[in-house]
């Protein structure tokens, strides 16, 4: 997402998490593009994970009326900050899911209450998503569907939007170019807007601990 000054999130009313057997993700014709506004809490907490750094506990938060089951949402988002490429395993800040007491919440919305809870920052135009005072707010059109411009899955591409978004809040404020034709694309590059000859990546840090950089982008 473009650079932007944060906002502060929504104080939306909270109903108890769906249960585990609901569906953990949604077909892509089936993805609303709007909701009531109000958002399911997952009651889902794990383990602080990372070496270093702040702990920052977080939320996880699906618009009510989606096909979309909270728990394993925060599941799998617990799964992208645990793996050993993303910022926890290098000392950028600690990270526990938990079901209450958040520093930070993480919301999955459909895009139009995105574009909105985004507004005030500028407009995410039903596609985008962006960092908030706060939090993250996850237009779930790319949770499920991905982006045309990555190689890779949908399930992939949510490592690289967590990876962005989290990349902002510990301080990757300016987004990154495309080092090369042929390298991986920075996790802080607008991934979404092409790819300028690098090739898809989801994860700030290669398998062997290389922070993935290139130019800043003004």
């Amino acid at each position: 997402m473009e650079e932007r000054p944060p906002q502060p999130l929504d104080a939306s009313p909270l109903k108890p998490s769906q249960p585990p057997g609901a569906s953990g993700s949604p077909k892509a014709d089936a993805v609303p593009q709007s909701g009531p506004g109000t958002f399911t809490s997952a009651l889902a907490s794990g383990k602080a994970v990372g070496t270093g750094g702040p702990l920052r506990r977080y939320q996880v938060q699906v618009e009510d009326g989606v096909d979309l089951s909270a728990k394993q949402a925060a599941l799998d988002i617990q799964t992208i900050l645990s793996d050993p490429r993303s910022w926890a395993a290098h000392g950028k800040g600690r990270f526990q899911l938990v079901s209450s007491g958040a520093d930070v919440v993480i919301k999955i919305a459909t895009p139009k209450t995105t574009d909105r809870l985004c507004a005030v920052n500028g407009d995410t135009g039903g596609e985008l998503n962006c960092e908030v005072t706060g939090g993250v707010i996850v237009n779930l059109k790319r949770w499920v569907t991905g982006s045309p411009q990555y190689d890779g899955p949908p399930a992939e591409y949510r490592h690289l939007i967590i990876n962005h978004e989290i990349g902002h809040m510990i301080g990757y404020h300016q987004h990154m170019a495309c080092p090369g034709a042929g390298k991986l694309a920075p996790v802080m590059m607008q991934q979404i807007k092409g790819l300028n000859g690098c090739k898809s990546n989801a994860w700030p840090y290669t398998s062997d601990g290389t922070f993935v950089t290139g130019p800043s982008v003004p």
